[in-house]
């Protein structure tokens, strides 16, 4: 019989899962050694992305043995991206981890992630496969090519973004909406609200069985990623700034071809359609690429006001607030104010 925890968890452990069942309960009992008694109260969260093994029926029986365990299942295989973000809706601690359902993270790196947490003050803790193990040909090279070019273009300065083996604050990662494949990105997201992020080196460990859900494939879907982070991460909320020198230059090409013909029609009498055609359908088009850029730019800064007014939602956030010494809140005789929630 399943016993409901009484104490509210202070560390969450979310663990996505694709058909890991030789792995599940030898996970368990790493993660249950490391975390009993020196990180308690703890829960684990485990996401079956819809396995067609025995993974769902095993975590059930974990679930059922183990108070602190939580099994979602999603109801179809929606990727890794989604079932962290259903994991973090889940979590209920002050700290997050999230991990690899596949041994290939090792618990034991646990400790000295939560310390470097709580030690320098940081919002995020990503850990760092300093040494790969995987074929150096398919899976480093091509890690280490996007790994640079996600820092150069998130300004986030880490060597690893593909691991999934990280640690949050609560209010870090409940401010990140997760989509696509974006989980790679958690940390440039997060970046968008000031968050810190501090790197710790982890161990690389051989998967045990099964194969990897990942290939040489992914390549291309990381490239078009790292547009969307780059334009969310320096044009989200001003969209215009974007389109605009690309409407603008556009346009302005447009018309000084159209001004040129214009003159040379005028002056000099020239059969544009003959003598300067493809000139003048050039001109046309660039004028036409221009008002386009331009009325996208002007669209998208209209929809993001209307985002940020009816979310109401502050386009900032707030780091640390101290209380002004001078104000009336501050004074011996002053009343409280009760304030709504």
């Amino acid at each position: 019989m399943r016993q409901i925890a009484s104490t509210p968890p202070k560390y969450s452990v979310v663990i996505p899962m694709l058909n890991e069942q030789g792995s599940v309960r030898e996970l368990y009992r790493r993660l249950s050694e490391v975390m009993t008694g020196r990180y308690d109260p703890v829960e684990f969260i485990f996401v079956d992305d819809h396995s067609s093994d025995a993974t769902p029926q095993i975590l059930a029986d974990l679930a059922d043995e183990d108070p602190r365990v939580t099994f979602l299942r999603l109801k179809k295989n929606y990727g890794q991206t989604v079932a962290l973000a259903a994991g973090f809706d889940h979590a209920a601690g002050e700290i997050i981890l999230s991990m690899d359902g596949d041994l290939q993270h090792d618990p034991a790196d646990i400790p000295r992630m939560i310390d470097a947490l709580e030690s320098s003050g940081c919002d995020i803790v990503s850990g760092w496969r300093e040494k790969r193990v995987d074929n150096f040909f398919f899976r480093r090279v091509p890690s280490r090519v996007a790994n640079w070019a996600m820092a150069k273009l998130s300004g986030v300065n880490i060597h690893d973004f593909g691991t999934t083996f990280k640690v949050y604050r609560r209010e870090t990662i409940k401010d990140v909406r997760l989509y696509g494949e974006l989980h790679r990105f958690i940390p440039a997201l997060a970046s968008l609200n000031g968050a810190k992020v501090v790197e710790v080196p982890i161990r690389n460990i051989p998967r045990p069985e099964g194969k990897s859900h990942y290939g040489i494939s992914r390549t291309s879907r990381v490239f078009f990623d790292l547009i969307t982070i780059r334009f969310l991460l320096r044009y989200m909320a001003r969209p215009l700034q974007f389109f605009g020198p690309a409407g603008f230059l556009s346009f302005l090409a447009g018309a000084l071809i159209l001004g040129i013909l214009f003159i040379d029609k005028v002056f000099r009498g020239a059969q544009l359609f003959v003598q300067h055609g493809p000139l003048l359908i050039l001109g046309l088009l660039l004028c036409l690429f221009g008002f386009q850029f331009l009325s996208v730019g002007l669209l998208g800064e209209l929809m993001m006001r209307n985002y940020f007014e009816a979310h109401q939602l502050p386009q900032y956030r707030i780091e640390r607030k101290a209380a002004d010494p001078q104000s009336d809140a501050a004074r011996p005789d002053a009343i409280p104010i009760a304030r709504p929630r």
